[in-house]
């Protein structure tokens, strides 16, 4: 098959095969270190896991990305690209390595939640320095595959990682501080692989004429406004992130009412937690890679609108069936189908985006549509903070989500209606 040949000239490159392994020695590192954070916060002896406590894990893990993330490009512009790697790593190791030590101490929520912030902010850096030093190991033709290859590995090892965590803390009898040292090592490796890769290799080339750095932040932000103006004259990309956002929403509202559920409703003990949180991250992970099978038939069958519409049409139906009872069996298949159609409008959605959306303006929306995804998730937990009582059972929040979906549904079902009425006139005209 000419993709498996393609894969297997990829991997004989040597420098692409260093750099995929920091690759995965960095993401694995984070799957461990955002497994160890989340199961602090939730499932700790210690705690009292609160949806507010977990809150602002989710707000410590995601925001870094949308915050920083359109402006990491302009330093890294400017920093040789191999020494991110060095640098970044060695600098989360340590990190990781002072986030241990307050496990093991009864310091303030804060300090830990700000040594957290750190790590994951540098984590920005790393990622976006990675995508950029692609181009330089691999050759135009199969700059396309490599792109494809790469992330998808690096979400593996991620996911990979967070199973490593889980299993670490069952055998060390529920201890953050070993799981979060092992995330330190693996960075610390991550950090050496990068050793292996010529310092010049991974550009950028420092040679050709820089702005200074000031007026490249106010062009950047000013290229944000730029991009949001665009997208609003593009309205069938403006409508299908503002149908994800929502959706997005509501994943992370059952996001945090399932934690609860398996922390405090369905287990007696922290092991079984675990147990349950794991067999529910595999469920959705498994409706995840369904999505992704069964979208491009779905999509060149009901078109991208009328697919999300179907997506968010059965959220609304089957949510609430298979949530209300608020046992384990049906919350479980209720994990699998909302992993199916939030991966399978978010599928649709990128190709909206990158359909719609002018070349020129492209990155800038999906910077935007980034910011969005991650803030959509962290207002979701801070509503479930609000809304759901200790042990996470709320007929409130699976109600209003319902309700969310149905009306992003129509919503859907309305605009798709208006496009095919106004290409129909125009065509008459």
């Amino acid at each position: 098959m000419p993709v498996v040949r393609d894969l297997g000239v990829l991997l004989r490159l040597r420098n692409f095969r260093r750099l995929l392994a920091v690759r995965l020695l960095s993401q694995s590192a984070d799957g461990v270190y955002q497994v160890a954070l989340a199961t602090y916060v939730v499932f700790s002896p210690e705690n009292q896991a609160t949806p507010g406590a977990i809150a602002s894990a989710m707000a410590v893990l995601l925001l870094p990305y949308s915050l920083i993330g359109p402006f990491a490009g302009v330093l890294l512009d400017r920093w040789p690209r191999r020494q991110v790697f060095l640098y970044g790593n060695l600098l989360r190791a340590g990190l990781a390595c002072c986030t241990a030590l307050l496990l093991l101490s009864s310091v303030p929520d804060w300090l830990f939640y700000a040594s957290a912030l750190c790590v994951t902010a540098v984590n920005r850096f790393v990622l976006a320095g990675l995508s950029a030093a692609l181009p330089r190991v691999v050759d135009a033709d199969r700059l396309v595959l490599a792109n494809s290859l790469s992330p998808t590995a690096g979400t593996l090892a991620a996911t990979a990682g967070g199973g490593l965590a889980l299993a670490i803390r069952l055998l060390t009898d529920g201890s953050d501080a070993a799981v979060v040292l092992l995330g330190a090592a693996l960075y610390l490796l991550s950090a050496l692989a990068s050793l292996t890769l010529p310092r010049a290799l991974l550009g950028p080339d420092l040679s050709r004429h820089h702005v200074r750095l000031r007026e490249a932040l106010a062009t950047t932000a000013r290229g944000l406004v730029a991009g949001l103006r665009h997208l609003a004259e593009r309205r069938d990309a403006a409508h299908a992130l503002a149908a994800m956002t929502v959706m997005r929403f509501c994943y992370g509202a059952l996001t945090v009412m399932v934690l609860m559920l398996c922390r405090y409703a369905w287990s007696d003990s922290e092991s079984d937690g675990l147990a349950l949180l794991g067999l529910a991250l595999g469920t959705s992970a498994a409706g995840y890679f369904v999505a992704a099978l069964i979208t491009p038939w779905a999509v060149s069958r009901f078109g991208r609108y009328g697919w999300m519409a179907g997506c968010a049409g059965s959220a609304a139906v089957l949510e609430p069936t298979l949530g209300l009872p608020f046992a384990p069996v049906p919350m479980l298949a209720a994990a699998f189908v909302l992993g199916l159609i939030t991966q399978g409008a978010k599928i649709a959605t990128d190709t909206e985006v990158q359909t719609s959306v002018d070349d020129a303006y492209r990155g800038r929306v999906f910077s935007l549509y980034d910011v969005l995804f991650n803030v959509a998730f962290v207002a979701a937990a801070a509503m479930s903070a609000l809304a759901l009582p200790a042990d996470g059972r709320s007929v409130v929040v699976v109600l209003t989500v319902a309700t969310l979906y149905a009306t992003v549904s129509v919503a859907l079902l309305h605009w798709r209606r208006a496009g095919v009425t106004l290409q129909r006139t125009g065509t008459e005209e």
